[in-house]
């Protein structure tokens, strides 16, 4: 008899230890779910705007044809965004397709005409609507890759996330925050 009482609190012990493990890795799905979740509704936003562009550079290649260079570092920045494969590619496309749209937004700035086009209107309302919803989605992603981290690397379970395949997961921030500071002008 003396010995079931070593025995149950061992039992005991794995019982609560299992119970724990089994806690914290639902939890950690949850969170990867959730994350790739946000991480999904960041590409659907990415791909409306990019399915906008050609729209937008059509329109302004009717009133500013000579304007070349323009085009094609929106059309590249837009294929670059794109094919980014995960967040930091994405951060690096992001920045450059918005120093493209600040340059064609310049360009048709100097047609009036262009500026009174109701198309050329409807087409920046769709971007600036668009340009909030990727801001909403990428903060959303971003808290949840913050939870996720968090629940990686705080004690006891970063003892054993890694080996349960549970990894940290990137930020999306834009590499060159400069080129993102001031958004493309889309006011005329």
């Amino acid at each position: 008899m003396e010995w079931l009482v070593p025995v149950l609190i061992v039992v005991g012990v794995i019982l609560l230890a299992g119970i724990y493990l089994w806690a914290t890795y639902n939890s950690l799905v949850q969170l990867k779910v959730r994350v790739d979740e946000a991480w999904s509704g960041i590409t659907v936003q990415l791909k409306r705007r990019a399915d906008l562009i050609p729209n937008l550079i059509e329109t302004v290649k009717g009133y500013a044809s000579h304007e070349k260079a323009v085009f094609e570092n929106v059309t590249r920045a837009r294929a670059e965004t794109l094919s980014a494969g995960g967040p930091g590619e994405a951060g690096i496309a992001e920045g450059h397709l918005q120093q493209a749209l600040r340059s064609l937004f310049a360009v048709a700035e100097a047609y009036p005409q262009l500026q009174a086009s109701q198309n050329f209107l409807q087409l920046q309302q769709a971007i600036v609507d668009t340009e909030d919803k990727i801001q909403a989605a990428r903060r959303f992603y971003n808290g949840g890759v913050r939870e996720l981290n968090t629940k990686i690397k705080v004690f006891p379970n970063n003892l054993f996330a890694k080996g349960l395949g549970f990894t940290e997961r990137e930020f999306f921030e834009v590499a060159d925050s400069g080129a993102i500071s001031e958004p493309p002008r889309v006011q005329f």
